[in-house]
């Protein structure tokens, strides 16, 4: 069996609570990487004391054009204060425009090279699945190979359901759904590009059919639906507070301490990695 699982910390530099969580997730945890927005609040602190504690990290490219300031000056993708101002569907319709294009691609360079100047990075994705958009994903898969990136996400999703009625039995489920569906319909294009670029990518993604509502259950029954030789992506948004936040990411830190899980993940066969698991 040839079966790879990545488990990524998404928004890292976001606040000093993803960053906490990092830093314990990947010293006392199971998580092997990161995906740092070059826009984030504690983007400085996760540079400079978070990464240089984390040797064996992963490290990824975290592009946002739709939450926070932008780095360069884009006014057809933010407001007069520079915050970022399109929803997805926005975004969407606004990637056929060539200008608008040209703003994301001017945006994106410089949050590669902010990174790229002050780390190593070996991976690529972005906040709230925006490059996944496929006119976004033709300039992201550009723009990897270009910076030489060698892992850039894609989203396709088996679906499957764990055992519990809480979980399903609510809006955010049924949206999720919905989520599922264009995000696999996206992959299905955006790896036709792919073919063309010598670049790696997951085969199954884990992580949007319970968004918001992820724990080890919802990993350990993830990776159960996936009985063939493949590579894993499952995407968390941990944040480290204290034990009595009910927050869903906080939930979601709990998955990186869980060595039960990772007991679980061996036991079906598949190998605890990061981005860089064929260098």
């Amino acid at each position: 069996m040839n079966k790879k699982f990545i488990l990524n910390a998404d928004d890292f530099g976001m606040s000093e609570y993803y960053n906490k969580a990092v830093l314990n997730g990947i010293n006392n945890g199971i998580l092997t990487s990161a995906s740092l927005c070059a826009n984030g609040e504690n983007f400085e602190e996760a540079i400079n004391e978070i990464i240089p504690q984390c040797p064996n990290m992963s490290v990824g490219i975290h592009l946002n054009i739709i939450e926070g300031k932008s780095l360069t000056h884009c006014p057809l993708l933010t407001d007069d204060n520079g915050n970022f101002n399109n929803g997805y569907v926005a975004l969407i319709l606004k990637s056929f425009d060539k200008n608008f294009m040209a703003q994301v691609e001017q945006e994106f360079r410089a949050q590669i090279e902010k990174i790229m100047n002050l780390t190593k990075v070996d991976h690529i994705d972005s906040h709230v699945h925006t490059h996944a958009i496929p006119n976004i994903f033709r300039l992201t898969v550009k723009l990897a190979k270009e910076y030489n990136i060698p892992y850039i996400r894609t989203q396709y999703e088996k679906p499957y359901l764990i055992p519990s009625l809480k979980k399903h039995l609510n809006i955010s489920y049924f949206v999720n759904i919905l989520k599922i569906i264009l995000l696999n319909t996206f992959t299905i294009i955006n790896k036709q590009v792919l073919k063309k670029y010598d670049l790696k990518t997951n085969d199954f993604l884990i992580g949007v059919g319970y968004t918001g509502m992820m724990d080890s259950t919802t990993i350990e029954y993830g990776l159960k639906a996936l009985k063939n030789d493949c590579v894993a992506e499952a995407l968390i948004h941990p944040c480290k507070y204290d034990e009595l936040n009910n927050d869903s990411h906080h939930y979601e830190y709990l998955i990186t301490q869980d060595k039960d899980l990772g007991n679980k993940i061996n036991k079906f066969g598949f190998e605890l990695v990061n981005h860089s698991y064929n260098e």
